[in-house]
């Protein structure tokens, strides 16, 4: 592949991320003003969240595994049209069950985007440049956390809710028409998609989500709950039992056993667990304690998310250089130490600049992380495992944001059942959320060392010679 070629598709592949990651926190500084203009109730704005988490999570295995069958580029551009789609509808929506639809339609489209770009990144990028590439593919996705609730308050204040929606269509348009031009077809191995499987897997999936959705406003120990958990794990037991004696299996379940890979998953997840379920809670602090309006909530944390923007592509290239072991110990590091001093130390009363330097070794921490892992999970897989191996990753990783806010979110409601102990409740589910991360900080030291990430002088030949270009 040409050299021009291969930085158009670059360019298109991230452009396509970055719409996914802003819609992950746009839509949060607009919530406000959402439930005035629909009359939306409390748990109405919870699943105008929670509906694009929920389709994002259970579609993203599957539409990996397609993609390898049907062909990436493909499957890519058909979750790019679903996501505009379901993106107009969202800001055409006149209440707020039409809403929560249109946004578990976009959760579906990005679920199709997400594992497709890396998968696609990394066939065009030869080994000895693959590092930096993926670094700045992370700094992409930085981008969109980092500018989401800045872009949703800027909008929010000066125009209307539904122009936060609007903003998607003009940029999926493009992507189709670009993504048609500028990136070439591949495929994986060729497998025979299972619908059996996809079913057992979708269904699995959400019921787990759906019940740590539900868990905290309807009860742990309720019927729903408790009957939707066990539902879903039986699934998914179903599902690896199937998939085990499967030669076309959608998820190859040998992957877990590959260290690299297995590690780089058990520390994504307690990432997201802790820092996506904090940053839930910070948001509604600056909002809800400090009384801030959106357009500066969306300020207030730029530098939180700023910095994943700025640190992600230099973490890519230097875990190249010295190995994902120590960038992303560094980076576990900080994260928990970030958590535990905001947890510690923010009150009604506390000053912004107080904890500007907590939130700024945040985004450090998140930066330092993204990309190290997400290059690590590739290490050593040929190309017909790729796109099974990014699929399951991100899976991994949402899962761990939806379990980061239903168990922090427990942790909150149960030390502040009252609105008046929002401070204790604030406290709690940060520290708890700083323990999460010194979790995945332990985890990190099995990493692979120097030398091992795509990327490596030491063995850039040898990692991923399947790939052809």
């Amino acid at each position: 592949m040409v050299r021009e070629n291969r930085w158009w598709t670059f360019a298109v592949v991230s452009i396509a991320l970055f719409m996914g990651m802003l819609d992950n926190l746009v839509v949060t500084t607009a919530l406000p003003t959402i439930e005035r203009s629909l009359g939306a109730s409390v748990a109405n704005l919870e699943w105008v969240v929670d509906a694009y988490i929920l389709g994002f999570a259970i579609f993203m295995i599957p539409a990996a595994g397609l993609g390898e069958r049907v062909g990436r580029r493909r499957v890519l551009l058909a979750g790019v049209a679903l996501f505009t789609a379901g993106s107009a509808l969202a800001a055409l929506s006149s209440g707020a069950g039409l809403l929560i639809v249109a946004r578990a339609v976009q959760g579906i489209g990005s679920a199709m985007i997400a594992p497709l770009t890396l998968t696609i990144l990394v066939r065009v990028f030869p080994p000895e440049r693959r590092a930096a590439a993926i670094g700045l593919w992370s700094g992409v996705s930085g981008l969109g956390l980092a500018t989401g609730p800045l872009i949703g308050g800027a909008i929010v204040n000066g125009l209307s809710w539904n122009a936060v929606f609007w903003l998607n269509v003009p940029i999926g348009v493009a992507l189709l028409a670009l993504g048609r031009w500028r990136i070439e077809e591949s495929r994986g191995a060729a497998r025979i998609v299972d619908p059996v499987s996809v079913l057992l897997s979708s269904a699995g999936l959400f019921g787990i989500v759906f019940g740590l959705i539900r868990g905290n406003a309807v009860g742990w120990a309720s019927a729903e709950i408790s009957g939707s958990l066990a539902l879903g794990a039986a699934l998914l037991v179903v599902f690896v039992l199937r998939e085990r004696g499967n030669r076309n299996a959608m998820l190859d379940l040998g992957l877990f056993a590959v260290r690299p890979f297995a590690v780089a998953n058990g520390v994504g997840f307690l990432s997201s667990l802790g820092m996506f379920g904090s940053i839930f809670f910070i948001t509604l602090f600056v909002q809800g304690v400090w009384g801030w309006s959106p357009l500066a909530a969306g300020l207030g944390t730029m530098p939180w998310t700023g910095t994943i923007m700025l640190c992600a592509p230099a973490a890519g290239a230097i875990a190249g250089r010295f190995g994902a072991r120590r960038v992303v110990v560094a980076g576990m590091a900080a994260q928990a130490i970030s958590l535990g001093w905001i947890g510690a130390s923010a009150t009604a009363g506390s000053s912004y600049v107080s904890l500007l330097p907590a939130f700024i070794l945040g985004g450090l921490g998140m930066g330092l992380s993204f990309a190290p892992l997400s290059a690590t999970v590739m290490t050593g897989l040929g190309s017909e495992r790729q796109g099974q191996a990014s699929g399951a990753y991100n899976t991994v990783r949402e899962l761990g944001g939806v379990f980061g806010i239903a168990v922090l979110g427990a942790i909150f409601q149960r030390t502040a059942p009252d609105p008046s102990q929002f401070t204790s409740g604030f406290h709690a589910a940060l520290l708890a959320g700083a323990l999460f991360a010194a979790g995945g900080l332990a985890l990190a030291a099995l990493l692979p060392g120097v030398g091992s990430l795509p990327g490596a002088r030491s063995d850039c030949r040898s990692v991923d010679a399947s790939v052809s270009y």
